[in-house]
């Protein structure tokens, strides 16, 4: 399929048929009706809402008994389990967007959390001595240059923070003021009193953040990662955190996931973890059953679709 086609596909002046599949999901199956489209079985369909969140091997023998299937929506805006699946023979979109806001919220969450040192009231169980630190007026590093970014610089603009985008394109982005390209991951480390994480998973993501990372970062500098557990070298992370090169970490994802009891990060006062429900599918139901019907109606009239994932890129 060529890559015009990729972009705008039509059916052939006919409500499309979609196939909802594997779970029986009727939010969605709702969803592709209110686009106009017909639910069918995945033989006959035209495209596919694909509901599972990691199960590449069923999605890839269904598309080998399905070969009229040209368009594929996954439920995630991250689409790492499915990297191996997803080719040029058809479109494919993911749920970019859907979960920004979701992110943004508990990004805000950790950061005031850590700032006003909200866990340590929380486990003490009596009335301590106050302690914290205003956010106000910081310097925050924002890895990553998506919807998500966008929602973070927006939910984060009330306390007048000072944002560098580090993203590879280099591209400006709304609310930012600066935007840099990852040769200057490094200093925009440095001055940032708040990094956060946004970044999709890719082979340059993948141990982004290790031991010299943090060493450039300030010491009064929290990392927040609502991205992916591969992004941060975990051992050097625990390192930085037990000799202070660091403030602390907050962490929505880590590596590996789910972490285990015991592991040396959950006995650590200085690093907040949430067991990755920054966003969860309840979340984004709606904003989800609103992208599939609108894409089902841009199929339908061969438009460019919302959230098409690069096959080149992974996302």
């Amino acid at each position: 399929m060529s890559s015009a086609e990729t972009q705008a596909i039509t059916a052939a002046g006919r409500p499309p048929k979609v196939a909802v599949t594997p779970s029986d999901r009727p939010w969605l199956a709702d969803a592709v009706a209110e686009g106009g489209g017909e639910l069918c079985e995945p033989g006959r369909a035209d495209a596919l809402v694909w509901t599972a969140t990691a199960d590449p091997t069923g999605l890839l023998t269904v598309l080998e008994a399905a070969p009229g299937i040209r368009w594929v929506q996954l439920p995630w805006a991250g689409i790492e389990p499915y990297a191996e699946v997803i080719d040029d023979l058809r479109v494919w979109t993911c749920a970019k967007a859907v979960y920004g806001e979701a992110v943004a919220e508990h990004v805000l969450a950790l950061i005031l959390s850590a700032y006003r040192e909200l866990p340590r009231y929380f486990s003490a169980r009596t009335w301590l001595p106050g302690r914290g630190r205003n956010f106000y007026d910081q310097d925050v590093t924002v890895v990553g240059g998506g919807g998500i970014t966008e929602a973070v610089i927006s939910v984060l603009k009330p306390f007048r923070p000072r944002v560098t985008v580090v993203r590879r394109s280099g591209v400006e982005i709304k609310g930012a003021d600066r935007v840099v390209g990852p040769g200057e991951l490094h200093t925009a480390l440095s001055t940032a009193e708040v990094v956060v994480l946004a970044v999709p998973v890719t082979p340059e993501t993948i141990g982004l953040i290790g031991a010299e990372e943090l060493r450039v970062m300030r010491e009064d500098a929290w990392l927040v990662n609502v991205a992916r557990g591969a992004h941060v070298l975990t051992d050097d992370l625990v390192d930085a955190l037990r000799s202070g090169v660091i403030a602390g970490a907050a962490l929505d994802v880590t590596d590996p996931e789910p972490l285990p009891d015991g592991h040396p990060l959950w006995g650590l006062d200085n690093c907040i973890i949430t067991p990755h429900i920054a966003n969860t599918f309840e979340m984004g139901r709606p904003k989800l059953i609103a992208l599939v019907a609108e894409n089902v109606r841009r199929f339908t009239r061969g438009e460019q679709l919302l959230g098409v994932v690069d096959p080149e890129t992974g996302y």
